[in-house]
């Protein structure tokens, strides 16, 4: 009996091992694979027709504003006035009638004076897996620039050149170290289950209607 758990204790300690080494192979592959296709400078952007703004909460659980939202969309505006997109897609979550992430980037983004007739919503973007796969598949986009903070771009233009999308990203300006430090945690974990998602072929949750992008 001693023997048999001795032996089911090594198993899960060479499981956890294996785990841990696996998350930080898949941390390490996803930035070197992205590294040359992500900038925080305007002037390293291809000018592209579209861009796919990915979404997040408007507002933390407190109530105050998120820094990684607004970020996103300064970088979205900066984006659009340069001239180096014509259209942005803004998917997010939508998965309850009063939490929105597409609407509520619409309507900030219109704000800063971008016409709501350039931005398309997709309302499915559950997941990055999700949003860049709709992009194409719903869209019909095979070419985009990706928005978001660095480390959710890493990920995000590694999905999307897996699924044969010629991307890029433009990185918001992240958030200070101490806010952002749980995020950046989940992250890594968010990056083995990238590779994870492409080895058992994972898909988008929601199919949907062809949008045509002029």
């Amino acid at each position: 009996m001693k023997k048999n758990i001795k032996n089911l204790f090594k198993i899960f300690l060479l499981l956890i091992v294996a785990g841990i080494i696996f998350i930080a192979w898949a941390n390490y592959s996803i930035q070197k694979n992205s590294d040359l296709y992500v900038s925080y400078n305007i002037a390293d952007i291809p000018e592209t027709k579209t861009a796919l703004l990915l979404g997040t909460s408007k507002n933390l659980n407190s109530g105050v504003p998120n820094a990684y939202f607004y970020n996103r969309i300064q970088a979205a505006v900066d984006l659009y006035k340069s001239g180096k997109i014509k259209y942005i897609i803004v998917s997010g979550d939508n998965s309850t009638k009063d939490y929105n992430e597409p609407e509520d980037m619409l309507l900030t983004l219109t704000k800063y004076g971008i016409p709501q007739e350039r931005i398309f919503l997709d309302h499915a973007g559950f997941r990055t897996l999700d949003s860049v796969v709709r992009a194409k598949e719903i869209f019909g986009q095979t070419k985009l620039i990706i928005i978001s903070q660095k480390f959710h771009n890493e990920r995000a233009v590694f999905l999307a050149k897996q699924n044969g999308i010629d991307a890029f990203g433009y990185n918001a300006k992240d958030v200070n170290k101490y806010a952002g430090f749980k995020t950046n945690m989940r992250e890594y974990l968010a990056k083995a289950k990238a590779y994870w998602d492409l080895i058992f072929g994972v898909e988008p949750k929601f199919g949907g209607e062809k949008i045509l992008i002029p």
